[in-house]
Formats: structure tokens, sequence, C-alpha cells
């Protein structure tokens, strides 16, 4: 993964932009509008993308850099890389099948069957979705988009870090979101430690602090708050290697903290996004991650496909 190939994303990206793809805002507040002491921080509000989640950009990037067979294409999903896969299929007007685990929500099927997708509901986690749909793609052929461990996807999500710093400049540091790893594999990629890219996962959820503790990628148990959203068994092996070489700090969060910092975007600020987008400012607020006095913290709202009721 290198900044070429995701800059060769962006090229792709080109004719769709507008049209199906969103340059998405940064907004840029003070640290103190949120009681931090630092100089300012910084939301990409990615949950605006296409989708509802920054998964757009990484399944577009996998269709358009890849002949897509009359069968169509196939994905397993918590729910948001499968919306994103059903969205780029509908905009390119090709058939898609989407497995996704009992644990994905019903806003979240609702939303792929809007959108044209098929959907088969298997399992009660991603990897069992996955196995699914890896034994019907067999029979079909069709073309397999991964969640968050195939280089298409993981450059097309590097196009956020690079439409950041066009937009805003290099910030001192970005707070991601880990399930599987694709958003920080290819945000890593594109600022290879000129900014300092930090992962945050759920208690619940731990797959790259789990693969750090045991010196390679294992399969963990996932559950919790955001376990549609960050449910993979495993870290991908691309985000395995990249964050080895660009990520020090991977830091472990409670669904506490998580489900307050949720609710805290969407009193204070009106920002209506599903708790794995809550986890920088989670981060923020419980001193898991302190900025310096001068830095410009940039959290990453990545996803908003939720149930509205579940903010009251």
């Amino acid at each position: 993964m290198s900044r070429q190939a995701i800059e060769a994303a962006a090229a792709r990206f080109g004719p769709h932009e507008g049209a199906f793809l969103r340059r998405t805002p940064l907004w840029k507040l003070p640290g103190a509008a949120f009681g931090v002491a630092c100089a300012e921080v910084w939301l990409k509000l990615e949950h605006l993308q296409v989708g509802g989640s920054f998964k757009a950009r990484g399944m577009l990037n996998r269709l358009l850099a890849n002949p897509i067979p009359a069968s169509g294409v196939i994905v397993a999903s918590g729910g948001n890389a499968g919306i994103a896969t059903a969205a780029a299929a509908r905009r390119l007007g090709v058939r898609c099948e989407v497995f996704v685990p009992t644990v994905c929500s019903p806003a979240k099927q609702a939303k792929l069957r809007e959108l044209g997708a098929q959907v088969v509901v298997v399992g009660d986690a991603y990897g069992e979705a996955l196995e699914a749909s890896i034994e019907r793609q067999r029979r079909t052929g069709a073309l397999v988009t991964h969640a968050y461990d195939q280089p298409e996807v993981v450059a097309g999500a590097g196009t956020l870090a690079r439409e950041i710093e066009q937009d805003g400049g290099r910030p001192g540091s970005v707070l991601v979101s880990v399930g599987g790893g694709g958003l920080i594999a290819g945000m890593a990629s594109w600022f290879e430690r000129e900014a300092r890219v930090v992962a945050l996962e759920p208690e619940l959820a731990p797959t790259l602090h789990a693969a750090r503790q045991a010196g390679s990628p294992v399969d963990v148990a996932v559950s919790g708050v955001a376990a549609d959203s960050l449910g993979a068994r495993r870290i991908g092996a691309i985000a395995w290697e990249v964050t080895q070489t660009h990520v020090a700090d991977a830091l472990l969060l409670p669904d506490a903290a998580i489900r307050e910092a949720q609710l805290a975007l969407w009193k204070e600020f009106k920002l209506a996004v599903e708790p794995a987008a809550a986890l920088g400012l989670a981060a923020l607020q419980t001193g898991a991650y302190r900025p310096s006095a001068d830095e410009k913290v940039c959290l990453v709202l990545c996803g908003a496909n939720l149930d509205p009721a579940s903010l009251s």
C-alpha cells in the first residue's frame, strides 16, 4: 500500500465525484469546544458520504478497478461495507448480493434492500457471513468485495486522508476507529508517520490490540455497541502490515464511554453518528488520548447508519 495507489484511486473517482462520491466537509473547532486542552479538534464528516460511511470509497474503487461478471458482485458485511457495495453496484448498473450476520441492525438491512441488493442473513457474527459468502461466490463467480482486506478497498479508504490534507493541511494526529482495519491502513499509508495515526478499538472488539499481544493476527470474540461496524474477528493482513510500520498507538475504549461520546456528538453538535464513529471523541473525553496544547487533532466520523431512535 502506498500514496501512489491512493492517488490512482482518486483518479478513478474523477468521473463519479459529485454524481456519486462526495467530498465530505472538514469542520475545524477549538479544542475548548470539546473541553479538550489542545489547539483544535477537526471533525471529518465522513458519515455524510454516500451510503452513510467511508466504505463507499473502497468499494467503488474495487468495482472500478476490476471487470465485473454478469453475476455481479458479492460481499459479506456487518452492514456498512454491504451498503457501500450495493450503492456502488447500483451506480454502475450491476447485480449485488450481500451476506450479513444477525448482528446487522434492522436499519442497515432495510437500507441494503432499498439499494436493490439481495440480502442473505446468516450467522451471529461477521466471520460466519463471510464463510457463507465465499461458498456462494464459488458457485456464481461474482466479483468479491472484501469489507476491509483488499488493496483496492484500502487505497479507496486512503483517499479520505488525502482529502483531509488537501482541505485542511496536515493535522498533528488522526484518531481512527478500527474493526478489520481497512480505514486505518489507508489513512496510515497516506500520512506515513507525517501525522500521528492512532488506532481506537472497543474493549469488546480488540482485533489490533489482540494481534499485537499475540505477535500476529488472531481471532477474537466480538460484541458490544459497535459490533455491527467494528465486528471483524481478526485484523486484516494489509492493516496488520501497515500498522506495524506506521501506527504506534492502539487504544481500547469501554462501551459506556463510546455511547457517551455518541450521545454528546448528537446533543452538543447535532451530529447523528453510529457508535463506531464516536471512538475518537471517547478517547479525548476519557483521556485515553491526551493531545499536546498546540496539537490539531482530527477525528474521523466514519459512519451514520443507525436507528435515529437510539439517540434519544
